[in-house]
């Protein structure tokens, strides 16, 4: 049996993940905000993960009550045509999506490395181009829109998957995008981004057949630091070690100011 945690475990590909492994026997801690859908979960944490205080105490309420933990699949996301600063005073994409990311998975690493065969699974978007991290103005407080901010964060999770990696080498970090997939596409969108965003409905692969390369992940983890799939094949996640030591070292700077 296996303990697997899920954040954005309430709706779309989290949410089909958690369903497949508690359907198994599995233990699976879904973390996400809607208390309505979380309560088809035996291991329910109801948290604001855009929230640093939110994902430490997440971390120690895991480790408390599981001190081995198999799989930590990273779903959570949320779409904002409009720029949102946290109250904490970080922008809400960049918050959720990689700050969160960050969190679990360093604040996680003892837990996965009491089990046998361990790994993180990061739901991002490596194989597309992005632009490089925006280094003067990372909560794009001048220039913001919603697709940047995607783009940011995905980025910045092929660079967290990279320090990750060289850091903790005995979990193996596995980033993966989908593809298309007709998922719920959680988020606040302008009317032009709407209309793409239900054409996208439309076309994409269902959930069940978008979770499948991540079920063989977390059933057989791959046998290297890190590495990257793109709707179930193998891209090359080689990354520049140093812009990726430096969104690290960013980071911790940045949440030293939220102990």
């Amino acid at each position: 049996m296996k303990t697997i945690v899920i954040s954005g475990g309430t709706d779309g590909m989290g949410r089909a993940v958690a369903r497949h492994y508690q359907g198994r026997g599995d233990t699976v801690v879904v973390l996400g905000r809607d208390t309505g859908k979380g309560a088809v979960f035996r291991d329910f944490i109801p948290t604001d993960l855009s929230l640093v205080a939110n994902n430490r105490k997440v971390v120690e309420d895991i480790t408390a009550t599981f001190p081995v933990v198999d799989a930590l699949v990273l779903c959570a996301r949320h779409f904002r045509s409009t720029r949102r600063q946290t109250a904490e005073g970080f922008e809400s994409t960049f918050a959720l999506e990689y700050l969160s990311r960050f969190l679990l998975s360093h604040g996680l690493a003892d837990s996965l490395k009491r089990s046998q065969k361990p790994v993180i699974i990061n739901v991002s978007g490596p194989g597309v181009p992005k632009p490089e991290i925006h280094w003067d103005d990372l909560g794009l407080a001048r220039r913001y829109d919603g697709v940047t901010a995607q783009l940011q964060a995905g980025r910045a999770n092929d660079l967290l998957g990279a320090a990750y990696a060289s850091r903790h080498s005995g979990i193996p970090y596995v980033l993966v995008n989908p593809g298309a997939v007709a998922t719920s596409f959680s988020g606040e969108y302008d009317a032009a981004t709407l209309a793409h965003v239900q054409r996208l409905k439309k076309l994409g692969k269902p959930v069940e057949e978008g979770i499948a390369p991540i079920l063989a992940l977390i059933d057989e983890p791959p046998g290297v630091p890190l590495s990257a799939f793109v709707e179930g094949r193998p891209i090359s996640p080689d990354l520049d070690p140093a812009p990726a030591a430096r969104l690290a070292d960013l980071t911790h700077h940045l949440l030293r100011r939220h102990p």
